[in-house]
């Protein structure tokens, strides 16, 4: 994604953020399961994990800690604990959001994984959250604690088949999602 700025080609004022369109990312993003066989550079690798650490969290409490699958055996036992395991085998990133404490660490949670899927979307990465079919082996495949739960864990890669976001405008984009309409959706009182 390319950040925009009010004016064409002007430089940002002072005390004014750059714009970005997220909302053209929030709107173009789409599950991907197939990935390119294509290893994701260690720098972006890293901004995708640092958009899950700097996630906003309940009395910034930052419940989480992200566990990268990457060693074969591990990913392959991973792959067996998740509902479809090509996600996670075809996967060049696989991250799992674990999560500990009381309080909303699953809502903190779902907040870092949007932010990581996102900062994925921006670098031309595609990715999906996998659903945990067996709890009790990827309880033992993550290692965790006793008072540590896995909240979701994520697959990341180049998609097989190029999606360019800046193909459509946001508002092509919500047209064609296959999403109830926001007149269902939303209530005033």
């Amino acid at each position: 994604m390319v950040a925009h700025r009010s004016a064409p080609g002007a430089a940002p004022r002072e005390g004014r953020l750059q714009r970005v369109d997220a909302f053209l990312a929030v709107t173009s993003r789409r599950e991907v399961r197939r990935y390119a066989d294509r290893p994701i550079e260690p720098e972006v690798e890293r901004r995708i994990l640092e958009a899950g650490r700097v996630s906003g969290s309940s009395k910034n409490r930052q419940p989480w800690r992200f566990v990268v699958v990457d060693q074969p055996q591990t990913r392959e036992r991973a792959a067996q604990a998740v509902w479809n395991g090509a996600n996670v085998r075809g996967a060049a990133l696989v991250v799992a959001v674990v999560v500990g404490g009381k309080g909303p660490v699953t809502f903190d949670a779902g907040r870092a994984a949007q932010n990581m899927l996102l900062a994925a979307w921006d670098a031309g990465v595609g990715a999906c959250p996998n659903g945990i079919s067996d709890p009790d082996a990827m309880r033992e495949v993550l290692g965790l604690a006793e008072d540590e739960r896995f909240a979701i864990v994520l697959s990341f890669g180049y998609p097989a088949r190029p999606i360019d976001p800046e193909s459509r405008s946001p508002e092509e984009w919500l047209a064609r999602a296959d999403r109830r309409p926001l007149e269902e959706l939303v209530e005033r009182r």
